[in-house]
Parts: C-alpha cells; structure tokens; sequence
C-alpha cells in the first residue's frame, strides 16, 4: 500500500531572497512526517503494532533520475537533500525545501526516484513448480524484488504490463528487476509484455555457479555460494547433471560432466543446515583439475531454453535483458528505447554475481533499439585469460533488426566463438554529420568465426571494427 520507492516530483523551482528553493510534489499512497529539516518517509502502519512496516529519511540509501518528458530514467546523485535551511509541509502532498545556496535548481519536472536497498522478499514466487502461467495482468508495483522464479520447469509470462498505474503519479513499478529466473529448467517464454520503470534490470535469466571449497571425498565435493546476497536454497537434486568449470578461462575442463547422486545442503524452507554451503555426491570421481577456490560447478540440468518476443523495454536505468543458458534462446520483435545501459547483456560470471553459464545458441532477430546507450549488445564473462582458441560462449546471431543509434558501439563482444551480424539497418540520430565518429561500430576480444555482411547503414556511416 506504501511502496519503499518514493517518487518525489520537483513541481517548482525558484529563488527567494537570495536563497533557492525546490517545491516536490508526492503521489498519494506515500505517508511522510516533516521534522525540522528533514523529511521522515513511512510504510503502511501494521494492524498488529500500529507502527508503520518501514521508514526512512530524506533520500533513503539509493536514487534514480526519470524525466517524464524525455522518457529516460538512469542513476544518478541526489541533490534534494543537499544544503538544506528548511522543510515546510505545504499540504496537499508538497513539500518547500529551502537551500542555502542561491542558484536555481535545474530540475524541474523531473522525478527523483529514492528508496532504501534491503531486499527482504521477492514481489512474486513461483518454486518449485512447473507449467506456470502470468497472462494478461497489470504489475502496477512490485516490492523489494521483482518476480522470481527458481527450480522451476516451464513458465510463461504472456501479455503482463509491468508499468506504473496511470494517473497514480509515480514512475517507478518494481524495486528492482522485473524478472527473474534462476535455475529454470525446461522453457522460459516472455511475450507480448511491457516493461516499464525497474530499479534494476527488467529480465535476468540464469544459472547460479558454486565454488569448490572442499574435497571429502573421491567423488564428493563441498560447494558453496560465494556472493553474499547468494544464500539458503537448494542447487542440485539426485539426477541433476553438472558442469565442472575453471574460474580462470570459464570454460569446462576436460571430461567435465557428471550427475548428482546424494545432496545434504539447505532445503530452501528451513535453517537447520548451514544457508552457504552443501556437500554433493557425483555418480563418477571428480576430475581431474578441480581446485579448490578455483572451479565453479553449474546445474546444467536446471537451464531453460528462452523465448523473449513482442514485449517493449522503456525508462530502464539499467541493462534490458540479461541471459546467459546454453539451451537455444531466440530474442525477437521487441522495442528497446532510451536504454541507459547494454540492451542485451551475456556474461557468465564466477568472480562477482556468480551467475552462469555460456550461451551456446543465441538469435537476436528483428528487434527495434531506439536511442540506446552503448554498447546495444555486450558480451562480457569474467574469464581472467582470454584465448581466442577457447572462447566461453559460441554462436550468437545479430540479424535483421534495427539500431537508430548516436554516436556508440553497437556490438562489444569479449570470448565468443561464431558471431554473425548481418542484414542488419543502423541509422544515426544525433552526433557528428559525417565520419569519423568516436565510438567503432563493433569491438571484439578474444573472439573468432566473426561475421558482418549484408547490413545496411547511412550515407558516410563509419563502420569501423576493433579486434584485440
């Protein structure tokens, strides 16, 4: 009822007596307590204790900038609460904030998106589950995470709108990403859906790498999550096949596969075994060049194959979608605009979030990316060697889609082994009439199979490539 993100409009600006001043306008919905020169936000009071579920003060612990005209959010600093003389409650749900220094605020219109950073449960939970369907629903606002979906099979999300309710005075619609699938299995599809307002990325799809920290046994291994928000959740089940993977080149080791047998770890419902840890139990010794804190081992059972089309991706702070499977995963007829980051990430990555794993099968067809920041497409794992002759992901087709870009890279790629970019459009917006530019079109390292032919471009477009 009282959404932990503050959408706080700047209504007016202006000087008085040599002093500035900002007039912040407040939906309906977000309680609040002027005191002295601060602003004290508040949740909902709870019916049992009558106190409110949360509070905070001033700009909370994170901001983000969205600017309703130019339908752009991205992160940034927040001056709200910088040099303040006074707060005054106007009513009607606004607030003067008087300054001490004397120039005029540039900011008016735009909505200074604040909140705290704790996430303490997912907006939605599908668990465990299979053949789950969302279809034809309005996510107006979802609290302290997005939609969530782990060691599940076959989810469908058709027709969702992941946008701000109208007329509700407020941008923001999730406190953090949209969607996110980790440790799915089966298939992933993502249709006809508007996503519109996160605080973080609107489609993560993943694995979850676990470092080696322990040898008990031949063909046992203790394994543990390593990012700190990672945590408590089952990873393998008896059956489930594993990749065994060297943090240093992300790449398999030889004879890497085998299938679990025996798991004791945390069950996801309780906290009778340590939440960190588990002891796995594979059905052949492990092989050989497993080190410990230097290999990663991935369910390579619980990886979906994905089918993200026809939805839209605006006011995004971040990245637009996120994806790294090896099952075959097609990105098709969807509009990116005004991306304040990549829109399409792949990474693999053992060394920060630990999410995995390679892409094997990547199409990227028919898409529309208006206004993007660059690069549009990312390719970036978290190999520590790179050799062109062990790349980690392969065959990743860009093909028949169009980028109305300014003056940025729109494919970067690091570690990719088969990647095509071809009849392909690309139009500049802005920037300088004529070549050269200052960002190459295309950027690759550590990469081989590259192929860029059949695209069309604008008059004097330079298409310039760097390879390293």
């Amino acid at each position: 009822a009282a959404p932990q993100v503050i959408d706080a409009t700047v209504a007016t600006t202006g000087v008085t007596d040599g002093h500035a001043y900002r007039v912040l306008s407040i939906p309906v919905g977000s309680p609040y307590k002027v005191n002295g020169t601060h602003i004290t936000w508040l949740g909902e009071k709870s019916p049992a204790t009558g106190q409110p579920y949360w509070s905070g003060v001033d700009g909370l612990q994170y901001t983000q900038i969205h600017d309703p005209k130019a339908q752009r959010t991205w992160r940034a600093d927040n001056p709200l609460f910088n040099d303040v003389a006074a707060v005054t409650d106007l009513g009607g749900r606004r607030i003067r904030i008087d300054y001490t220094t004397e120039a005029r605020p540039a900011d008016a219109g735009l909505v200074y998106q604040m909140r705290l950073i704790e996430r303490t449960e997912p907006g939605a939970f599908i668990w465990q589950s299979k053949n789950v369907t969302m279809r034809s629903m309005n996510a107006y606002y979802l609290q302290s995470f997005g939609v969530v979906g782990q060691f599940s099979e076959n989810i469908s999300i058709d027709k969702v709108n992941f946008a701000p309710a109208p007329r509700s005075g407020r941008s923001t619609s999730s406190f953090a990403d949209f969607v996110q699938m980790s440790g799915v299995k089966g298939k992933v599809s993502i249709t006809r859906s508007v996503f519109d307002g996160p605080h973080d990325d609107p489609i993560n799809i993943h694995g979850t790498y676990l470092e080696v920290v322990g040898k008990p046994g031949p063909s046992t291994l203790t394994l543990a999550y390593k990012h700190p928000q990672t945590a408590g959740f089952p990873q393998f089940a008896p059956g489930d096949k594993v990749e065994f993977a060297t943090k240093r080149t992300m790449t398999a080791l030889a004879n890497p596969h085998a299938k679990v047998t025996a798991v004791d770890g945390p069950s996801g419902m309780d906290h009778d075994k340590p939440l960190t840890t588990m002891t796995v139990t594979f059905d052949r010794p492990v092989p050989a060049g497993v080190e410990i804190g230097g290999t990663v081992v991935e369910n390579i059972t619980a990886t979906p194959s994905v089918v993200i089309s026809g939805n839209v991706f605006r006011n995004v702070p971040t990245r637009g979608i996120l994806v790294t499977t090896r099952k075959p995963v097609l990105i098709t007829g969807n509009r990116f605009d005004g991306m304040s980051m990549a829109s399409i990430y792949v990474s693999a990555d053992a060394y920060q979030w630990y999410e995995s794993g390679p892409v094997d099968d990547l199409t990227i067809r028919g898409n529309t990316f208006t206004r993007p920041s660059g690069p549009v497409i990312f390719v970036e794992p978290t190999n520590q060697v790179i050799d062109p002759a062990t790349p980690v992901h392969h065959n990743i087709s860009v093909e028949h889609n169009s980028f109305d870009i300014g003056d940025i890279t729109i494919v970067n790629a690091k570690s990719v082994g088969g990647f095509a970019f071809t009849g392909n459009t690309v139009r500049r917006l802005d920037g300088p009439a004529h070549p050269p530019y200052a960002s190459p079109l295309f950027v690759f390292h550590g990469s081989s199979g590259l192929r860029i032919a059949h695209n069309r471009y604008d008059k004097g477009l330079n298409t310039s490539v760097v390879r390293d």
